[in-house]
């Protein structure tokens, strides 16, 4: 007899990059991607294929931006990222010769170097034979089999709240036309860019047929054991369950914090390699001990059984707590795994194989919808996934410019949009919509607030707001021939999107 489960366990996967092609390389801009792409992306697409192949469906809820998935296909950014690939090689080749002269003291470091070597050849291979067609081809199986449920969003991954509700419509329409022309259907889920909500965006989001969305669990006071009607909509969100997520990543603790774990800040300049175990957090980098894969395995094993030991105690209580069983959505940014956390994707499969064998049902977010796990109409207030679970990461005292120049920016697109366009596509116009929205991406007033990056954040921010403005002031000034000039030479480096139709912010009756 196939015992009933304890309750639903939905990992949920937000991959999102902003657009970096041809951005800068080191240390921010297309180095980010390609170290993401190769440490992240082709695991987790890797574990999902595994998945397939042993005949398992709705394992995986996985987020992909449109501006990521444009990224990942483009050919400009397959061709670099190839040729990232073999320098990786290269690097792993070099290491062995660097670190020659400490094997005979650190035999450690000598299969590092190996193990690195092996780890790059095989990436290059997988991508030399899986990938050089882009992302899409891949991920459309995936999707179409029902192994993952994908989530798609709006266009350039701006902080919703904070756009005019035109705007805000036409990023979001965008962004899932996008994701129909790549992947042949459109997603039903959305991951909203940093979980930003304001009261009514069900609204927006009913009208654009997205049925479910995530929230941070404190916007719901922790109640997360079921999906929820939004207001008087249709439409669903699910809460991040802190308690389980936060075992794994939280501002303060989780296990990528290990002491055997490979220590992600800790550099071997002239190589770029990454040789270290964390060993401890208050040890300086000179005196971190190398990298031990032995060691961090059996971490990985140790944190498989709390991980599941927790889902289980949580899943059991919320039954208890309710009459019937509920569910625990554990949601975290795809780049956790393997780029931040290199033993990421090797602790995700094993617990992905092991919730099941413990009496949980893993599932998808439509999945846990189709088990039952729905509750009551829930009025939500203003709120994200950042500190203090407000807006302020994206609308304080340290972005106030920024916030004030997103403004100007959407008044500025909306108008010109209106005075200016006609009833056939122009591309100077489209090139200002594309601006704006990169100028409005949510991630330069992150990388502002936190300080990671701040002023590579504020640049790209200025530039394409300058080049929005720029092309601005040639339409109105009735300089065509410059116009067009200038919007074709722009859209050769910010060109993604190139269904991106600016006739779609017209006032709508």
């Amino acid at each position: 007899m196939t015992r009933e489960p304890v309750g639903s366990f939905c990992l949920v996967l937000h991959s999102h990059l902003p657009w970096l092609a041809r951005h800068g390389s080191w240390p921010v801009g297309e180095e980010w991607l390609y170290q993401a792409w190769a440490h992240s992306y082709l695991p987790v697409v890797d574990l999902a294929e595994r998945m397939a192949e042993r005949g398992l469906r709705d394992v995986l809820t996985l987020g992909v931006t449109p501006v990521l998935a444009a990224q990942l296909d483009d050919p400009y950014s397959l061709r670099n990222f190839h040729h990232w690939l073999g320098t990786w090689q290269i690097r792993a080749h070099h290491a062995a010769t660097r670190w020659g002269g400490r094997w005979k003291a650190d035999p450690a470091l000598r299969e590092l170097a190996a193990a690195e070597h092996r780890q790059a050849s095989r990436a290059l291979d997988v991508f030399e034979n899986r990938w050089r067609h882009g992302f899409s081809p891949l991920l459309r199986p995936l999707v179409d089999s029902g192994v993952v449920e994908l989530l798609g969003g709006p266009a350039t991954h701006p902080f919703q709240p904070l756009l005019d509700r035109r705007v805000r419509a036409f990023a979001l329409r965008a962004g899932l036309t996008d994701t129909t022309w790549r992947i042949g259907t459109t997603p039903a889920g959305i991951w909203a860019p940093e979980c930003g909500y304001a009261p009514g965006m069900e609204a927006d989001y009913a009208a654009a047929g997205v049925r479910r969305f995530l929230v941070d669990g404190p916007s719901l006071r922790g109640e997360t054991a079921f999906a929820r009607p939004v207001g008087n909509s249709d439409v669903v969100c699910f809460g991040r369950d802190l308690e389980v997520t936060y075992r794994v990543w939280s501002p303060r603790a989780g296990y990528p914090g290990h002491a055997a774990y490979r220590d992600f800040h800790t550099f071997d300049h002239p190589t770029g390699l990454k040789p270290s175990r964390v060993t401890g957090k208050q040890v300086a980098p000179e005196r971190k001990k190398p990298y031990e894969p032995a060691l961090a395995a059996v971490a990985v094993q140790e944190h498989v059984r709390d991980f599941v030991d927790v889902v289980v105690r949580r899943l059991r209580s919320l039954a208890d707590q309710h009459g019937r069983p509920g569910m625990v959505v554990a949601a975290y940014d795809t780049e956790l795994y393997g780029h931040w956390w290199h033993e990421g994707p090797q602790w995700m499969e094993a617990v992905l194989t092991a919730l099941p064998e413990a009496g949980v049902r893993v599932t998808t977010l439509r999945g846990a919808v189709a088990a039952g796990h729905l509750g009551d109409p829930v009025d939500l207030p203003a709120s994200s996934w950042g500190s203090g679970k407000d807006w302020r990461v994206w609308d304080g005292e340290q972005v106030a410019d920024l916030v004030a120049t997103g403004a100007d920016v959407q008044r500025a697109l909306l108008s010109t949009v209106d005075s200016f366009g006609g009833p056939d596509r122009d591309p100077v116009l489209d090139q200002v919509a594309r601006e704006a929205l990169l100028a409005l991406s949510s991630d330069w007033a992150f990388m502002v607030t936190k300080d990671s990056a701040a002023s590579y954040a504020r640049e790209r921010a200025a530039r394409h707001t300058a080049r929005f403005r720029e092309l601005v002031d040639l339409v109105s000034g009735s300089r065509r021939a410059e116009a067009d000039a200038l919007a074709a030479r722009l859209r050769h480096e910010d060109g993604p999107f190139g269904h991106l139709d600016a006739r779609d912010l017209a006032r709508r009756p």
